[in-house]
């Protein structure tokens, strides 16, 4: 049921206007606008405004592109998006490197995908089984080749080139590319959101990681409890964001936006006296 508070909030407004100069008969003391405004002080009180809380990330329809395999390990799997160790920052083997149409200059950075062998009986495995892969690097384009044959990630091509691992448990290695189906999916993570603080007294940079509900992070603000309000930081590259900003001898919070329009705040993730290389955990997307 939608709340009456708006409709007679107006009502007594415009009675405030077209009056301006009534009294109020049980206290003479107060004016017409006065004895409104405690009115409507009072009403705003009494009524209980429901949050609107933003849904959830959810699913989105399922697209076609194509997917090849590389080789590599934990360590490097993570290239373009500044991921360390994705093994050990638990995104596991199943990570993928999204053509530049996909990967976005770096915003898709984390976001989750489900994809599936599709179309293709002579290379799939029984039963089509889909699996969850994170976008943890930038499959970059090759203009020297055609786009149907070696530039797999030219523009404008959706592409997807998987940890060959995962590769392996859509379809057999022999197909090289495989059509494939995909969609967005909400990420499911292990504890909060990681920060990792790296840089110096006069430049600073945070690594934004384990992200869940979205996965990709379009903004972060960075606020201290002394000195620092809050303040927008600037994607450097990747999960990396940066500030000029003085943040050392403060205790920080952090607000991070997701690309669903929704915000998670961690407030005093680091103590005041945090230190450069260390990792901190805040709250996470539910």
């Amino acid at each position: 049921m939608a709340s009456p508070l708006k409709p007679m909030l107006a009502t007594l407004l415009l009675l405030a206007i077209a009056f301006p100069n009534c009294q109020a008969k049980s206290k003479p003391s107060l004016s017409g606008k006065q004895a409104i405004h405690h009115a409507i002080g009072r009403l705003a009180h009494d009524i209980e405004i429901p949050k609107r809380n933003k849904p959830k990330f959810q699913p989105s329809p399922w697209k076609e592109a194509h997917a090849t395999f590389y080789e590599g390990g934990s360590g490097t799997f993570g290239g373009a998006c500044n991921y360390k160790d994705v093994a050990g920052q638990g995104y596991g083997m199943n990570t993928a490197a999204l053509s530049s149409v996909l990967f976005k200059n770096g915003q898709a950075c984390g976001a989750c995908f489900e994809i599936k062998c599709a179309d293709n009986p002579q290379w799939c495995k029984l039963g089509q089984p889909s699996l969850i892969v994170t976008a943890t690097d930038h499959c970059p384009p090759n203009p020297s080749l055609p786009n149907d044959n070696g530039g797999w990630c030219n523009v404008p091509r959706e592409h997807f080139d998987v940890a060959k691992p995962v590769f392996s448990q859509l379809a057999e290695y022999e197909a090289g590319i495989i059509p494939i189906q995909y969609r967005r999916v909400p990420c499911q993570k292990q504890g909060g959101i990681r920060f990792t603080i790296l840089g110096n007294p006069w430049f600073y940079q945070v690594i934004v990681w384990n992200v869940g509900g979205a996965g990709d992070v379009v903004g972060v603000q960075v606020k201290g409890d002394d000195k620092l309000k809050w303040t927008q930081m600037e994607r450097d590259w990747g999960t990396t964001w940066k500030t000029s900003a003085i943040l050392l001898g403060e205790s920080l919070s952090f607000r991070v936006s997701a690309s669903d329009d929704r915000d998670s705040t961690s407030w005093h993730v680091t103590p005041k006296n945090w230190q450069f290389g260390q990792t901190y955990e805040g709250k996470n997307f539910k």
